[in-house]
């Protein structure tokens, strides 16, 4: 049989395992939760959204696409942007995270790893910045660099709490 077609194992429990739906759950409510109490930094041209290290949880396992795209959809209806940001950001992250495990999937070393992932992430904030540039007529490209030195420092920070949460915890569990 295929290994397509082969049933989870107690190893590798499906996604909608209780168990994986609990985990999912969790890390999208933390996301809602980080972003939400720091809302005043979380939106806008120059953000800092600390929540986004939830993102580097998708590289140990692909349950946290889904955890962290589910998040960003439900806490953007916050944001002031919400019309672009709810489907725009939601896609945006889904597909940045998935190209992240694509990128980092061969990388052995955790720190490069998330250093790669930050970089991606930093980069991608041109999505953030069209849509500031659309509906505030903000300069794309001050926004962007604005918005994606913002994302670099959220994701640094949340990097070393990730790498040295990662060297305690099982995060592929």
């Amino acid at each position: 049989m295929s290994k397509i077609m082969t049933q989870p194992t107690a190893a590798q429990p499906s996604l909608t395992s209780a168990s994986e739906m609990t985990k999912m759950a969790l890390v999208a409510a933390l996301y809602v939760t980080v972003t939400a109490l720091l809302a005043v930094i979380s939106f806008g041209a120059i953000q800092i959204r600390l929540s986004e290290m939830f993102n580097y949880l998708a590289l140990f396992h692909k349950r946290y696409v889904v955890a962290v795209t589910a998040g960003v959809v439900i806490v953007n209806f916050m944001s002031p942007t919400w019309v672009l940001d709810v489907p725009v950001g939601g896609t945006a992250t889904l597909l940045v995270l998935l190209l992240c495990r694509l990128v980092t999937r061969r990388i052995k070393n955790v720190a490069v790893k998330l250093g790669v992932t930050a970089v991606i992430f930093s980069l991608s904030m041109f999505t953030v910045a069209f849509q500031l540039t659309i509906l505030f007529d903000l300069p794309f490209f001050y926004t962007w660099l604005t918005v994606g030195a913002g994302e670099l420092l959220s994701m640094s920070i949340g990097g070393i709490v990730i790498y040295y949460l990662s060297q305690k915890v099982n995060l592929a569990r």
